[in-house]
């Protein structure tokens, strides 16, 4: 069964980054639970941290859409 689109807007950064982390992302992919590719394996990291840091209050949380 297919996912899904995603209903949020998305946009595209550029992260570099050394072979080994290349490596250690690719290691996740395998697991089956940081998606296809290591792009894809940064990317849910990212949105993990960025997650976390909400929670423990060190990010404002975002405004009420109107």
């Amino acid at each position: 069964m297919p996912r899904s689109p995603n209903p949020m807007p998305t946009v595209t950064i550029t992260v570099s980054t050394t072979p080994q982390i290349q490596k250690y992302l690719s290691r996740l992919v395998t697991t089956g639970l940081f998606g296809k590719n290591a792009a894809e394996a940064a990317e849910r990291l990212i949105a993990r941290s960025v997650e976390q840091l909400g929670r423990d209050g060190v990010l404002p949380r975002p405004r009420a859409r109107r």
